[in-house]
């Protein structure tokens, strides 16, 4: 079967148009693949529950009758260190859980404020 003249630029005009559309949506329109979004709906669930865990930590750190002391060797370890140390005061350690979260444990450390005076 042969194809009439006037109708390959037509063929050609569409196969163009629709690379160029794919290739302008997914580097500028936002498109994504689906193991993409699978991997960024991952991240912000992760993000989302360590946010909500955070009051959990701080309670443990409030109810500790030890605070003072724990307190204390968390300010004094180096700053990349403290988030170790937020670790082993237990903290961190959800109910249920094998061990400490370092996630949790990070933004624990930011939730105690332990710059301010």
């Amino acid at each position: 079967m042969t194809t009439p003249e006037w109708l390959k630029p037509g063929i050609y005009g569409a196969l163009l148009g629709a690379a160029f559309v794919g290739i302008v949506g997914f580097s500028w329109g936002g498109w994504m693949t689906g193991g993409s979004a699978e991997e960024m709906a991952n991240k912000m669930a992760q993000e989302e529950v360590i946010a909500a865990l955070v009051p959990f930590c701080l309670d443990m750190s409030r109810a500790d009758n030890e605070r003072i002391a724990k307190l204390a060797a968390i300010r004094e370890a180096s700053s990349f260190k403290r988030r170790d140390a937020v670790m082993e005061t237990g903290w961190a350690t959800t109910p249920g859980s094998d061990g400490p979260n370092r996630d949790l444990a990070q933004a624990c450390v930011e939730g105690l404020d332990l710059d301010a005076s």
